[in-house]
């Protein structure tokens, strides 16, 4: 099911704060197929730990004024890295550039349509493609069932060679 109205205008408002605080690369994406727990993601990034926090806090304001929403958890404020804002419906990440190179969640949720929201001009932006990290062509992303599997496979097995490696041995006699 894409998403509702109210997302979407969720998100416009979210990115629109977003923007007035001069975030960099906001994208917001409709994960409602692949996830029961939200609707929708969107990223944005910002240079430096004040201007996360800065940011953060406009989209804070910008829906409890609007909307009158106030996220059910907030992760990460305090170190201004990366702040996780959940609204339930909408689940906000704002990322030091660094922790959005690193994490590239727009990577791992490529599957996922893009949902269409303004840029810092007003006008909604030509979509362009999430670059590929070089030898991961063939990976399947997060969005995907059978990324899951394979997932929960590699935990199960390191899960198992963590627990041979940590069972006492009998003494030699």
């Amino acid at each position: 099911m894409p998403a509702t109205e109210r997302v979407v205008e969720l998100l416009t408002a979210a990115a629109e704060a977003a923007h007035d605080k001069k975030a960099e690369n906001v994208l917001a994406f409709d994960v409602s197929e692949q996830l029961a727990i939200t609707d929708a993601f969107l990223v944005a990034s910002a240079s430096n730990d004040r201007q996360v926090r800065a940011i953060v806090d406009a989209i804070e304001e910008k829906l409890r004024v609007d909307f009158d929403a106030k996220p059910v958890r907030r992760e990460g404020a305090r170190e201004g890295r990366w702040v996780l804002l959940d609204y339930l419906e909408v689940v906000i990440h704002v990322q030091h550039d660094e922790e959005r190179n690193f994490y590239s969640l727009e990577r791992l949720w490529r599957d996922c349509p893009l949902i269409p929201i303004p840029g810092p001009d007003g006008k909604i932006p030509e979509p362009t493609p999430v670059p590929v990290r070089s030898g991961e062509e063939d990976l399947p992303s997060l969005g995907s069932d059978e990324a899951a599997v394979a997932e929960d496979a590699a935990d199960a097995e390191a899960t198992s060679r963590e627990a041979q490696v940590a069972a006492p041995t009998a003494p030699a006699e």
